[in-house]
């Protein structure tokens, strides 16, 4: 059993729902006459009341939550809560938005259900707030983040020029990941004496052929596969990279955005591919098998190179055994003589926003600007003392937080979303690493994993990452043009990338590949994100 509680990862969402009416608008709502003090506790000194809409994740009622009371206790502003469960919450909101009957903050939605289209859409009716003349005063936490990275900025105003809502940020020591790293299984290259990662293509199937045809787990059966994965879901980005891509799909380069598998480049990776493929190099059982029976594989000790968030999730190994397994190095070709790899942005938008029934939105502002500090974040996902956690002095003389008598340890995380809205949701906060709960005051900290995490990421990933393309804005007419095709070429493209990396479709039918995707509307696709990515610039 671990000895620490993890920090929650930040949901990254994306998508569309239709927007409703209301009035018009779009100017910041004129400063209410609630008085808000400056800094610190409490917010408010006469109490101020709000109504939030939150989805429920069914574990509490949000009032009774410790955190929101002692957080109610603090700043003097106390909620009366809407919480549908998760799957109804999108229902809900848009219903309430089609009636009028909104809630005073809109609180965890994220941009699948707040979408960048209802954002610009409800804002310029007024029915959201523009927040970006209240920021520098209101919600300093998240000013200051926005000045020291413009990209945050950019990424929350609308084409208007306009900030509806406040994002999720994340910071922590894995938030660069774009989605679980390759990895390679230590006690392999130990038992080939390989001294130094593969650096390029051609170096990296050097080394799976080795260890196709060395024996590297040592059992004197050719049972070993050299590279798995299921649907290359999980290893396609990475290996892309290697070809000057960061996305299958849309991407920016130096400005210029392309769909990349119409590109040289992505015919360079289906044949590398395909090569690594007929050599039984690639897991023949790639396109068939479920995460489980790749799995499976792995605590039978016969991967080489495999997909997972942490590498033990697939050896079944500790962490211990784990720090053993070197995270992929990034791999140049070509196609492409600068490594990169794909960063994630970072950020999840929709997540915190405020509507025209707001009694204060400076007071609002406030609320939620703690979140934006460490300090506050760790507040947030742990909650206040006495509630999921107590001090503790160990053998040093130090303070530590331990559980509480009474929790589950063997279900921290529900535990703790008893306690917290930070459990299941996106939350409009400042993500970063922090030190967890301990069982026992005098528990070690069990820190070499994640240092070891730290570094490779540090390493292997953020000295390489960009991101594929920014989070943008697009009008309803713009996402209705693209949904009309997104869908479609996905759809072709994976199907297509199997085939020719199985050889079941010939590389010299590429032309014809092309062709399709072209006669699919691609040039329109392009054009509405090039648009959009130029409008993002400008708000730089």
């Amino acid at each position: 059993m671990k000895k620490t509680l993890q920090v929650s990862a930040v949901v990254l969402l994306s998508g569309l729902v239709l927007a409703g009416c209301g009035k018009s608008g779009g100017d910041a709502k004129k400063k209410s006459d609630v008085k808000v003090e400056a800094k610190g506790f409490p917010i408010v000194k006469d109490k101020v009341k709000m109504t939030m809409m939150a989805p429920g994740t069914g574990l509490a009622e949000w009032k009774d939550m410790p955190t929101m009371k002692d957080y109610a206790e603090k700043t003097g502003i106390e909620f009366k809560y809407t919480t549908p469960p998760l799957s109804d919450f999108p229902t809900k909101l848009n219903l309430a938005f089609a009636s009028g009957d909104i809630p005073d903050i809109i609180f965890g939605a994220g941009s699948s259900t707040l979408t960048a289209a209802m954002e610009i859409d409800y804002g310029q009716q007024g029915m959201l707030v523009a927040l970006e003349d209240l920021i520098p005063e209101y919600a300093p936490n998240l000013n200051k983040l926005m000045e020291e990275d413009p990209s945050i900025r950019q990424s929350i105003t609308t084409p208007d020029g306009h900030i509806y809502s406040l994002p999720a940020i994340a910071r922590g020591d894995t938030a660069i990941w774009p989605r679980g790293p390759l990895w390679y299984k230590g006690s392999w290259l130990k038992n080939l004496d390989v001294k130094e990662l593969p650096k390029t293509t051609d170096e990296f199937k050097d080394l799976l052929i080795r260890f196709r045809d060395e024996d590297p787990n040592g059992n004197g059966k050719k049972d070993e596969v050299p590279l798995t994965d299921s649907k290359l879901d999980s290893s396609r980005a990475w290996l892309m990279a290697a070809f000057g891509m960061k996305e299958q799909g849309i991407e920016e380069i130096d400005g210029k955005v392309r769909y990349s598998p119409i590109t040289d480049n992505y015919k360079g990776f289906v044949t590398y591919m395909n090569e690594l493929y007929k050599e039984g190099l690639l897991d023949k059982e790639v396109y068939s098998q479920a995460d489980e029976q790749r799995k499976a594989k792995g605590q039978n000790d016969q991967v080489g190179v495999f997909p997972d968030w942490f590498s033990y999730f697939t050896t079944g190994q500790t962490e211990t055994e784990a720090l053993e397994n070197p995270m992929f190095q990034p791999l140049t070709s070509e196609f492409s003589k600068k490594a990169v790899v794909p960063g994630s942005p970072r950020l999840s938008r929709g997540v915190f926003a405020i509507t025209q029934n707001n009694p204060s939105p400076e007071a609002a502002l406030r609320w939620v600007d703690y979140f934006y500090t460490p300090e506050g974040s760790q507040y947030l996902n742990q909650g206040p003392e006495g509630a999921l956690w107590k001090y503790e002095e160990n053998d040093k003389g130090e303070k530590v937080k331990v559980f509480n008598e009474g929790i589950d340890l063997e279900k921290r995380e529900d535990e703790r979303g008893k306690v917290t809205p930070d459990y299941g949701i996106p939350v409009p906060a400042l993500g970063v690493s922090f030190p967890g709960i301990k069982e026992k005051a005098n528990d070690p900290d069990d820190n070499k994993f994640t240092e070891f995490i730290k570094n490779e990421t540090e390493e292997k990933i953020t000295k390489y990452a960009e991101t594929p393309y920014p989070l943008v804005y697009l009008t309803k007419e713009d996402q209705d043009k693209v949904s009309a095709v997104a869908t479609d070429l996905k759809t072709y493209v994976e199907q297509m990338e199997a085939k020719f990396i199985t050889g079941v479709e010939p590389i010299s039918n590429w032309d014809k590949f092309v062709d399709t995707i072209n006669s699919m509307g691609v040039e329109e696709y392009v054009k509405v994100y090039q648009d959009a990515y130029d409008t993002w610039k400008k708000n730089a």
